[in-house]
């Protein structure tokens, strides 16, 4: 797909032919780390599962996915929370912290706020953390009409396209790697989500980046 985005045709089997030549291959690794999870039993409001494992729209910003991560670096930890847009994979905020507080989440949702003009009938999907069943989640859900929805209880494919996310950031940039710290790794995550959001295509987006496929989406809307 990048080859085809630069003006080169290429045979797959003459990739194929000339990565095996060359001894190339892709270096995949397995961790034993076990997932982060953020449940602490009923200690808010549990919501229904509106989007039902429906990992698709045909708009942006009207289904967003979200979930906290854990990364380890020198004995310290590092978590990361996004928003994930299904119409494009876009990841439309996040936030960085060393501690996953009630802050970690918060902020990211504020951010993602700001960017969007009409949240009326959003529909927003996260498992059953702690953190979205704070009030102080639930009730700026509310005041922006948008609708929550959960993951089954201990059910992480309800959650997959945050989960594939995750998978890739981690096998791209984290499994394998050495950082000296977390700050490191902080700045290695920031450029991804940067190149995952602008430069990396993918092929259900018509060989075009997230961030390309919106723009193009809003010029053909407004030239209609």
């Amino acid at each position: 797909m990048t080859l085809k985005s630069m003006g080169y045709i290429v045979n797959h089997k003459k990739i194929l032919r000339l990565t095996k030549e060359l001894g190339i291959q892709c270096v995949k690794f397995r961790t034993k780390n076990r997932r982060y999870s953020s449940y602490k039993g009923t200690v808010g409001k549990i919501a229904d599962n509106v989007l039902k494992r429906n990992f698709s729209s045909t708009e942006a910003n009207r289904v967003w996915c979200t979930d906290v991560t854990e990364f380890k670096v020198n004995g310290q930890k590092l978590y990361l929370s996004p928003i994930i847009d299904l119409y494009n994979s876009e990841i439309i905020s996040y936030s960085i912290q060393s501690r996953p507080n009630l802050n970690l989440t918060n902020s990211m949702l504020k951010k993602a706020l700001k960017k969007v003009k009409n949240t009326n009938g959003l529909v927003i999907h996260s498992d059953q953390g702690f953190h979205y069943q704070h009030m102080s989640w639930v009730s700026t859900l509310e005041e922006n009409n948008i609708i929550q929805s959960m993951s089954r209880k201990g059910n992480c494919l309800d959650n997959a396209i945050i989960e594939n996310f995750f998978g890739l950031l981690k096998q791209e940039i984290y499994y394998g790697e050495k950082y000296n710290s977390i700050e490191d790794l902080t700045k290695a995550i920031h450029k991804y989500i940067y190149w995952f959001n602008n430069i990396r295509i993918k092929e259900k987006l018509k060989g075009l980046s997230p961030v390309q496929f919106r723009k193009q989406s809003c010029y053909n809307i407004e030239n209609f």
